[in-house]
This record gives C-alpha cells, structure tokens and sequence, in this order.
C-alpha cells in the first residue's frame, strides 16, 4: 500500500511502488521514480529526472534532481539517482547531470548527511558516507566505502578512491587514492586508513602490503613514478589491492595528494 499523506502534492505520472510513504507537504514531480518501501518524509522535492530505488530514506528539506548549478546547461532531460537502502539527511542536494554523463549517481547503502551538495554528473558509489555540510563540484567521483569528514570540499572532476578516508574541513583539489587517509590544509596523506581496512574485514597482512607500497611511493625519497618502479623491483608481483593502487595513480588525470 503506497501512503500519500493529504498535504502532499504527487503527480499522478510519477512512478512509485508498494509501501512508499510520502510525508507531509513533499512535492513529486511528473517523471520521478520511487523504489519498493522507501520513506519520503515532509517538505522533500523531487524534480523531474529523480530515481529513487527500494527502502531509501529521504528527510525534510531534501531537494533532488533539481537542475544542474552549471551555464552550459541547456534543459536537456536528465537523470538523478539514488540506490537502496541509502539515507538522505536534512537539506541535501542532489542535482541532475548534464548532457556530459546525463545523469548523477549516488550509490547503494550510502549516508548523506545534513546539508551536503553533490553536483550535475557526480558518481558516489556503495556504502559511502558524506558528512555534514561537505560540497562536490560536478564530475566528482567517489569510490565504494569512502568516508568524508564534516565540511569537506572536493573540487571539480576530482576523484576519491575507495576505502579512503578524508578528514573534516579538507579541500581536496587532487585525487585521492584509495585506502588513504587524508588530512591538513592544503591536503596531504597522513596514511594508510587502518582502521577502516580492520572493520571491512581485510587482513593484517594486506593491510600491511599496502602500507608497504605507500611508505615507499609517498614517504621515501622518491618521486611517485621512481617511487612505484622501486616497488615493482622490491615486490615483483604485488598483491590486487596494491595493483589497484598502481592502476588509480597512473590513470589520474589531475595527479594525486601526496604526502
């Protein structure tokens, strides 16, 4: 049974499945889609483009799918999407794509906490946590499991890897690779996220080949290209998470944070 409180103003073209409850004063467009027992709570705008997926929860003041912040914008139909089971807190922002990628994306089993932006064209992938008040820029790129402190600025067409961790009050202006920990102004790797890797279950000893292929990259007296060329002399076939780490550093476009 869908429930659409009497205050409510839903087009009767919008796409929505059993048990989604839409609170009071929420405002659904024409072409918006709504997921199997998702909760739309009170005063929640959902512009045309949303897609919405199953047993998501959307709070007061939430406002997405609203037009791209971006003048090259032109009114082309596009998309903005939410996953399963993802959370969006208080007066978030999630705006379309543009006719680059045509849609934004935030991910399954996310959190998004009060306040925070994701621009036209985004990508945030699985269980990725953005905290309070914390701004993407469009064409930003967020890796699964990635954490961002409160307050936490990500420049245009940055990319933060996955299982990275960005601390609160950081403008990330480079990308970030994965499995860091990131923090200070301007932004530096402090290390590998530890604790993080610890609570995803992987093991002491892949933690310690990552922390192995960074110490020497970022915190010997290399550049990061030597700095990975000496690795590969250490440790002739290194480990996947170590490839992946190689892979994300050679094909960034805007280089990486160092240490």
């Amino acid at each position: 049974m869908i429930t659409i409180h009497p205050q409510a103003i839903v087009s009767p073209k919008a796409r929505i499945a059993d048990n989604v409850r839409i609170g009071a004063f929420s405002f659904i467009d024409d072409d918006v889609e709504i997921g199997e027992s998702t909760d739309i709570r009170s005063h929640v705008i959902l512009s045309n483009g949303t897609r919405i997926g199953k047993e998501s929860i959307i709070y007061p003041g939430a406002v997405i799918g609203s037009e791209p912040q971006d003048l090259k914008f032109k009114g082309e139909p596009t998309l903005a999407i939410i996953g399963d089971r993802t959370v969006v807190r208080e007066c978030v922002t999630v705006n379309r794509g543009t006719s680059h990628s045509g849609k934004a994306i935030v991910g399954n089993d996310c959190l998004l906490m009060a306040y925070c932006h994701v621009a036209h064209d985004c990508v945030v992938g699985n269980h990725v946590i953005i905290s309070n008040v914390s701004q993407l820029a469009g064409h930003v790129t967020i890796g699964d499991w990635a954490i961002l402190g409160g307050m936490v600025k990500v420049v245009q067409f940055c990319t933060v890897g996955a299982h990275a961790m960005v601390g609160a009050d950081v403008k990330v202006t480079k990308d970030v690779p994965p499995f860091t920990l990131i923090g200070r102004n301007p932004a530096r790797i402090e290390s590998i996220n530890k604790v993080g890797l610890r609570r995803r279950g992987f093991s002491n000893e892949t933690i310690q080949k990552i922390d192995d292929f960074f110490t020497m990259v970022y915190f010997s007296n290399y550049n990061v290209s030597d700095g990975i060329a000496a690795y590969y002399d250490a440790v002739p076939e290194p480990c996947p998470e170590v490839l992946q780490c190689i892979e994300f550093i050679r094909t960034s476009k805007k280089g990486t944070i160092i240490a």
